[in-house]
């Protein structure tokens, strides 16, 4: 389990948990980290969400980073990418050209 904005163009992964607010909501659309929902129906809205599958676009190392959801291209915040905990899915290439094994 990786934080989002460190996985490289072209990598597709599977959300696994959104570290939103001081607690991290533990599980979009259940309990939340105990400060309301709002942090978690922020991202939700934006389609992320637990088991959802993103390819990384673009990730230059600052600045937001371009996802792709579906069919949808969505620009989140860096700060906001490290607090999504994701998988990488196997059969991906990564930034460095080369294959990367899923956990």
């Amino acid at each position: 389990m990786i934080p989002l904005g460190l996985i490289g163009p072209g990598e597709r992964a599977e959300i696994l948990e959104v570290r939103a607010g001081r607690g991290g909501c533990r599980d979009n659309g259940g309990e939340c980290c105990g400060h309301g929902k709002e942090c978690c129906r922020r991202v939700d809205d934006m389609g992320i969400r637990k088991g959802q599958t993103v390819k990384m676009l673009n990730n230059e190392g600052r600045g937001p980073v371009l996802l792709k959801l579906d069919e949808s291209r969505v620009a989140i915040g860096r700060g906001m990418a490290m607090k999504i905990m994701v998988k990488i899915l196997n059969g991906t290439k990564g930034g460095n050209g080369h294959e990367t094994v899923g956990a």
